[in-house]
């Protein structure tokens, strides 16, 4: 690898001077592409008013992807081809070279300037290698101070007299400090990450990554190819990436639009279920119960109880005639509705439909020649609305779960055989409620009610599915997120060793049963890009009593990072600990167990140090945050404080969660960990 190399084209201007001037007719190239648009008159096109409305919020959104942030590189790589790719890669020719960015950038001919990452034609850039060059001469890597093109490095693939090195702009990028948002990974994505990114959105896969390995960043570029090589298909069903919480959403969210994909939706578990308001919570044992999977049976027993067999015949008057329908062969309708295992609500929906075509075939048989219109009006006869009311109530999904979580002997008929007695009593409520609005309904309530909705209504399927930290979701949830997906496909993103709910998931192959998805491909990545080698050595001590069962994060840095155990008298040496690290560039985390942030808060305060809340945007006045370990999950810093590890602990119902919460809190510094205690470490630390 060579960060002099002489220039593959004959030019007589020095290499960097002809990429920065690449660089900026490229901008430009931009810019002439957005005014292109903004240019465009609508005004005799467009049919109507609703053709005009919804082109101009396409024009818009067009207008948006094309924004050329100044501090983003607009291409961060360059391939020269030695021959014209093949069928595949057929924007090539002979000797021509590529420079690969965030989004396409062609000129007033239409020629390209910037491939787009996610064209075949790039995709040498992530894969290529000396053993397999894929017909690559030179790949050069660009690096950058803000927006300027300041540095380049070669490597030539194809020439067997240089050697494989590491680059060091691709760890100079790795290791760039952290200020604001998490931002995209296009010029750092390694051959293990590009494969699962650009899977095909037919398969579910599954992958299991521990701290630094980038699976949330592996999950956001799945969405932006797929957005790429699917985009009319998807702009259809639709796409969406669910995360832990809002914090983390917050952290996450301008990734895409970084990636000029404007489209995706984010939400958390709980934003897809609120179909009530949730006030109340549960003690763990009701909570890991109520998110069983069993209980997805109980809700369908109680709900199909509601249907009774007709014992009486229907009378339908039509004019001088009657004609009745017997209760024998109502029965053999509803039966046979039943049968056929469709949702509750559209078989309560053809019911009267069915009634009717009985009543025609008699009026057929009579003489008389009824059409569509005379069924649909004796299906909507009062008398066949009494029967269908009386034989298959309409059902409310809130109020269906109200009682079975406050009538004992409801939940006892229908959880028979599948819940004992204590577990029954564990999840009904210690008071009746009254009514649905007045009920302090949980996290796990909510999933139970989405549940149950679906069971009377499909629930809408998007057509792919992005779900991070999946290791946190109980069994009920899963089967919430799988009906958000039941037409498509999933990627699904975690951590076994950082579950920290009581519920949390034993195996990835259980999770994707749950999910509707037990076909689903389980990738592991190993690789650590983020977290220092000291640091992840020394999580990686807990991992035996977490997660026995994982592979280490084996950390690729060549920057070993700082990493240091201190013993401090109180929270006043902990903050003179973050004063210290923030005389370095970059963001610092203060991560501490959730019953000790009150106090740290008014220490820094007390010292005059800023801070802010998870998911805040740190600045370059306010670059620490204070963070409560309950929320720590998906955040990165430059630096971090762990105070007290202990406590982080002992602030979990039992020791592995505790352990586990650790775990998370000791693994999200990109450069550098100071552990502060006063007490003594965890046993399982060495402490």
């Amino acid at each position: 690898m060579s960060a002099t190399a002489p220039d593959p084209l004959d030019d007589p201007r020095a290499p960097l001077t002809r990429e920065r001037t690449h660089l900026a007719d490229s901008r430009a190239a931009l810019r002439a592409m957005r005014e292109d648009v903004e240019a465009l008159d609508i005004k005799d096109v467009a049919a109507n008013w609703v053709n005009a409305t919804v082109l101009a919020r396409q024009i818009d959104d067009r207008i948006k992807a094309l924004a050329d942030l100044s501090d983003t590189p607009l291409f961060f790589g360059r391939l020269d081809y030695l021959h014209a790719p093949g069928a595949e890669q057929a924007e090539g020719a002979e000797g021509e070279r590529f420079y690969i960015g965030r989004r396409h950038v062609h000129d007033a001919d239409g020629d390209p300037m910037v491939i787009d990452w996610r064209a075949p034609v790039s995709q040498p850039f992530y894969r290529a290698s000396k053993k397999d060059p894929m017909d690559v001469g030179l790949r050069r890597r660009f690096g950058y101070t803000g927006g300027e093109l300041t540095a380049y490095e070669d490597e030539h693939l194809s020439d067997p007299s240089e050697t494989a090195a590491t680059s060091k702009l691709l760890q100079q990028e790795i290791e760039r400090p952290r200020v604001g948002p998490m931002r995209d990974i296009v010029a750092t994505i390694q051959p293990e990450q590009d494969e699962i990114v650009r899977s095909g959105l037919g398969g579910t896969v599954c992958v299991q990554g521990g701290p630094g390995t980038g699976k949330t960043a592996v999950g956001l570029h799945r969405v932006a190819y797929l957005l790429y090589a699917h985009r009319e298909r998807l702009a259809r069903t639709g796409t969406l990436v669910i995360g832990p919480n809002r914090s983390f959403l917050h952290y996450i969210e301008q990734v895409l639009p970084a990636l000029g994909e404007l489209s995706v939706q984010q939400a958390t578990v709980d934003d897809l279920v609120a179909q009530v308001e949730v006030r109340g919570t549960d003690d763990a044992r009701a909570a890991v119960l109520k998110g069983d999977a069993r209980m997805a049976e109980v809700l369908r027993r109680a709900l199909y109880a509601q249907v009774t067999m007709p014992t009486e015949p229907v009378m339908v008057v039509r004019g001088s005639r009657r004609w009745r329908v017997p209760a024998y062969e109502l029965e053999e309708i509803v039966r046979e509705l039943l049968g056929r295992e469709i949702r509750y609500g559209a078989a309560r929906e053809a019911l009267p439909q069915r009634i009717a075509h009985a009543v025609l075939v008699q009026m057929e048989r009579a003489g008389e020649a009824p059409d569509d219109r005379v069924q649909d009006a004796v299906a909507r006869n009062s008398a066949v609305k009494a029967a269908v009311k009386a034989v298959w109530p309409p059902a409310d999904p809130a109020k269906l779960v109200l009682r079975l979580l406050s009538d004992g002997e409801f939940l006892a008929e229908h959880a028979a055989g599948i819940l004992d007695e204590d577990e029954q009593k564990a999840v009904l409520w210690a008071k009746p409620v009254r009514s649905v609005k007045s009920a302090k309904w949980s996290s796990a309530d909510a999933v139970l009610i989405d549940e149950a909705a679906d069971l009377i209504q499909r629930t809408h399927s998007l057509g792919h599915v992005v779900l991070d930290e999946a290791q946190d979701l109980s069994p009920m949830q899963y089967r919430a997120v799988g009906r958000r997906c039941t037409t498509g496909s999933a990627t699904v993103l975690g951590d076994l060793a950082q579950g920290t709910t009581p519920w949390a998931t034993r195996s990835w192959d259980e999770a994707l049963a749950h999910l509707g998805k037990s076909e689903g491909v389980i990738e592991e990545l190993t690789a650590g890009f983020r977290v220092p080698t000291d640091v992840i050595t020394y999580a990686s001590r807990l991992l035996p009593h977490i997660a026995p069962g994982l592979t280490p994060v084996a950390s690729v840095r060549e920057n070993p990072g700082f990493f240091e155990v201190r013993a401090v008298d109180g929270v006043v040496e902990v903050v003179a600990a973050c004063a210290e690290l923030l005389r370095n560039e970059g963001s610092t985390g203060l991560i501490a167990a959730d019953a000790r942030v009150p106090a740290l808060a008014e220490a820094l305060t007390a010292a005059g140090i800023g801070f802010l809340a998870p998911g805040e945007e740190t600045t370059e006045e306010t670059r620490l945050t204070l963070v409560p370990a309950s929320l720590a999950k998906g955040l990165e810093y430059d630096y971090v404080v762990l105070d007290e590890p202990r406590a982080v602990v002992d602030g979990e119902p039992d020791e592995r969660t505790g352990l586990r919460r650790l775990y998370v809190a000791l693994t999200r510094a990109v450069s550098g960990l100071i552990v502060a205690h006063t007490g003594p470490l965890p046993e399982r630390l060495g402490g």
